[in-house]
């Protein structure tokens, strides 16, 4: 159950409301969601007095959250999901930096970018080898050869790698590779999700820019129902009405609101312009996110895809420090 809190909020009250579910046997939960606040309780809550709730003078509304998505639902679920991939965990209250190339160009590039990005702190290396390109006549990746470009920077750096799958007859491919990326073209493709729920490895699943958070729950729960339990999701940005997508902020505590799984946010997509990621990505660490998918490319000017979106290391580096202080503040809130 959600309940939407009262502006301005009594602290006091919201205590004593607070005190009288503990002892009822219910936990709850503070969600800051930028300007209101919301009180998720966590259990069976099918016999809980809504009336004692809205007399408590600090509820506002109350959601019930039977949802179609019983496996990734919070409210089946209690407890952070903690998604481990090659040594590095994502949720569970810590940070999770995930950067690279939006695509794997050619060895010395992988090399110099991996190096760089792990320097800078991050956990995981990210790059494209099959890339979906709106164009067909675009730069649509190195394939196989990427992979195994991607699989030899993990053995120089020991950063575990992210890439993204197109077709569930290449998970062969992706046996040495640490999280299966399922981009927003294919959050919907229920084969795909079908075959990547059937297997082990950590799925790292992008919302759609048309895609309600039902519907991106519900394509986690078709890989959670299929027996993998190690799914993450990520919010990349909505269709608006310009030329850019817009990052969704408020599905980072929402969506944490509703499922266990790890969310992440991808700032690189959801500005399509590098001099957005840095204010994006410090909006979503406020916000709550486990952790961010960030495009670095060492020259982005000749980069072969997305170059207008990738910071540098150097930035990198340096937007990462402070992207770690802004987590560190809010988590001793």
């Amino acid at each position: 159950m959600l309940l939407i809190l009262k502006t301005p909020l009594d602290e006091e009250r919201l205590a004593r409301l607070r005190r009288r579910l503990a002892e009822a046997g219910f936990d709850s939960e503070i969600i800051d969601s930028g300007g209101f606040s919301l009180l998720l309780i966590q259990g069976d809550t099918a016999g809980l007095d809504t009336d004692m709730l809205l007399a408590s003078g600090v509820v506002a509304d109350i959601k019930r959250l039977d949802a179609p998505y019983k496996l990734a639902s919070r409210q089946y679920h209690p407890a952070d999901t903690v998604v481990k991939a090659g040594g590095v965990s994502i949720g569970g209250g810590g940070l999770c930096l995930i950067a690279g190339p939006c695509t794997v160009e050619n060895e010395q590039q992988l090399i110099t970018i991996a190096s760089s990005v792990k320097a800078g702190g991050a956990g995981l290396l990210r790059g494209g080898a099959f890339k979906p390109r709106t164009s067909p006549y675009s730069f649509q990746g190195l394939g196989e050869e990427g992979l195994k470009l991607l699989v030899h920077a993990k053995e120089i750096t020991g950063l575990p790698v992210v890439s993204e799958i197109m077709d569930s007859s290449q998970l062969p491919l992706f046996s040495d590779i640490d999280i299966i990326q399922v981009g927003a073209r294919n959050m919907q493709n229920f084969s795909l999700l079908k075959a990547l729920g059937r297997q082990e490895k950590p799925v790292l699943l992008k919302r759609g820019p048309g895609a309600t958070y039902e519907e991106l729950l519900l394509s986690a729960e078709y890989l959670l129902s299929w027996g993998n339990a190690n799914v993450i999701l990520c919010e990349r940005g909505v269709r608006s009405l310009g030329r850019r997508n817009s990052l969704d902020i408020a599905a980072i505590p929402l969506l944490r609101a509703l499922t266990h799984l790890p969310v992440l946010a991808d700032p690189s997509h959801g500005a399509g312009s590098s001099d957005l990621v840095f204010p994006l990505a410090a909006a979503a660490v406020a916000a709550g996110a486990d952790g961010l998918l960030v495009e670095v490319h060492n020259a982005p000017e000749t980069a072969l895809c997305d170059g207008q979106q990738a910071v540098t290391p150097e930035v990198f580096k340096e937007a990462a420090a402070k992207w770690q202080a802004i987590h560190d503040l809010v988590s001793e809130r």
